[in-house]
């Protein structure tokens, strides 16, 4: 399987097309100085990206979380010295 890289400016003037060649099952990369910096892929087979759960068991939040800061670290952030 060749690998083409479509040209930024070429896809951009002809971004119908190609969607409808991604919508068909093609894989196209657009990129530019011949590395590819983006995917174009159908919808239908677009994965959507799991973003919740990833640290489920990992990730612990204490029960002061929302707590006001020490006096002094809290001088730190909004730069006093002491």
């Amino acid at each position: 399987m060749s690998t083409t890289i479509v040209p930024m400016h070429q896809a951009k003037s002809s971004l119908s097309k190609l969607v409808k060649r991604a919508a068909g099952g093609e894989i196209i990369f657009i990129g530019s100085y011949g590395r590819a910096e983006a995917v174009l892929t159908s919808a239908a087979s677009a994965k959507p990206k799991k973003r919740l759960g990833l640290l489920e068991g990992k990730l612990t939040v204490p029960d002061d979380f929302d707590a006001s800061l020490p006096p002094e670290l809290l001088a730190s952030f909004e730069g006093h010295k002491e």
